[in-house]
């Protein structure tokens, strides 16, 4: 029977809830009475299929996906939005910032608890995948779910300073370097399998689609960015078509939930039309790229999101062109090739079109810069061109901004976590 794609929520749904989230600890075994029913559907190609687009549903859809909870967090404490109603506890927290931000959070509950649920499933429909006879279709339920598994550990990596080591009853914890290293090595364990068995024309007619191999590069180089491996980032971001699209589509039945929130106008909006960035980083006046995140509505005029919140099916990036080619920029800046490190920005600066409609359109920057006057403008271009795509606070810290600039520079965990499993760490200073 082929899965729809899209249109079968309730079908999905149903597969997907009987790995339903267990809240008590985010690291529990995600179980369910009906267990038996489970371990039938993790044998057959139409279960695993119907597990593995779960996934992308509890990364993306509604505000308890990753995605919401990503941007939101990372957006208030990095002064990306406005707060619009202090009602909204999680988010006046967050938007307060330092000693206010507890493990009472429901924002941050909810990111680290939906990344864990990701991890687990993601786990089962890899480690049963091989199992089928159809090794062309395993290949793409691998790949496919270690995209998710990655992108997970990728986001609990970011914002706390050590991760779950795997899923289960009183986990150990590790390092977030680690942590960003286990990303990349099952990335790199789904271009192994690829590789082996190209993945078939059946898999890709079966699930949301999404560019599987330019999406592995994309987070390896994200990924190792984050590590300092500045080689394998350069060579990861070189390996991504930037000419074709990966993004999370959506429609009625399957809502942008950054499109729902915003429309609410009762939750966030841009802090201001230089998207919170002050001094030296201020956007340009003739920036394109502003008109293309923020616009004004109504009478009196007031400052609204735009860019990927526009509409209940505006697609959101996995990654965006330009991120691959100031990563690019900035590992070249990192190695001393700081002619290469300029030409590489200045695609950035002066991009006129691009899949996504994210275009500065402004003259090139000339020169001569420093090492330093380099990695600034990278740092300015990236909270430019990756607003509000939760990635703010890794570079602030990467970056070396000033600590005043950020409201935080690691999360707390959430209490339930730490009710249920003794190895959690303590909570970070700030």
């Amino acid at each position: 029977m082929k899965i729809l794609r899209y249109n079968t929520s309730k079908y999905i749904t149903c597969i997907a809830l009987s790995w339903a989230v267990c809240l008590s600890s985010c690291t529990k075994e995600y179980q369910d009475p009906s267990r038996a029913k489970t371990d039938v559907a993790l044998t057959t190609q139409q279960g695993l299929t119907a597990v593995a687009i779960g996934l992308q549903r509890v990364y993306t859809l509604s505000r308890t996906s990753v995605m919401f909870n990503a941007v939101a967090a990372n957006g208030f404490v990095t002064n990306e939005f406005s707060l619009l109603n202090s009602g909204n506890i999680p988010e006046l927290q967050l938007n307060t910032g330092g000693a206010a931000v507890d493990g009472t959070n429901t924002i941050l509950f909810n990111l680290w608890t939906s990344a864990n649920k990701i991890i687990y499933d993601a786990d089962l429909v890899i480690s049963n995948a091989n199992n089928l006879g159809d090794k062309g279709y395993a290949s793409g339920l691998i790949a496919y779910s270690s995209i998710f598994k990655a992108l997970a550990i990728g986001n609990l990596s970011q914002y706390w300073e050590r991760i779950p080591d795997g899923t289960g009853k009183n986990v150990a914890f590790i390092s977030r370097s680690a942590g960003f290293a286990k990303a990349i090595s099952v990335l790199d364990n789904a271009l192994t399998t690829i590789a082996a068995n190209p993945i078939s024309t059946g898999f890709n007619s079966n699930v949301p689609a999404i560019n599987i191999v330019n999406t592995i590069h994309a987070l390896k180089a994200r990924y190792a960015l984050f590590s300092g491996n500045y080689a394998l980032a350069f060579t990861e971001a070189n390996s991504v078509d930037l000419t074709r699209a990966s993004a999370f589509n959506f429609d009625a039945t399957s809502p942008n939930v950054l499109f729902t929130v915003i429309s609410s106008n009762n939750v966030f909006q841009p802090l201001n039309s230089n998207l919170g960035l002050t001094g030296k980083n201020v956007p340009d006046a003739a920036d394109r790229r502003i008109p293309f995140y923020t616009v004004l509505v109504g009478n009196p005029a007031t400052l609204r999101m735009a860019g990927f919140a526009t509409a209940t099916s505006t697609p959101f990036p996995i990654y965006l062109p330009g991120e691959m080619t100031l990563i690019k920029a900035e590992a070249y800046a990192r190695q001393s090739d700081f002619q290469n490190a300029l030409m590489e920005l200045n695609k950035v600066v002066t991009k006129t079109t691009d899949v996504f409609g994210v275009t500065a359109a402004l003259p090139a920057l000339t020169g001569p810069y420093t090492q330093q006057q380099l990695l600034d403008l990278i740092y300015k271009n990236r909270s430019i061109e990756l607003y509000a795509s939760g990635l703010k606070i890794e570079d602030m810290r990467r970056f070396n901004q000033p600590v005043a600039d950020r409201k935080r520079n690691f999360f707390p965990y959430p209490f339930q976590e730490r009710d249920n499993n003794t190895n959690t760490p303590a909570d970070p200073a700030f």
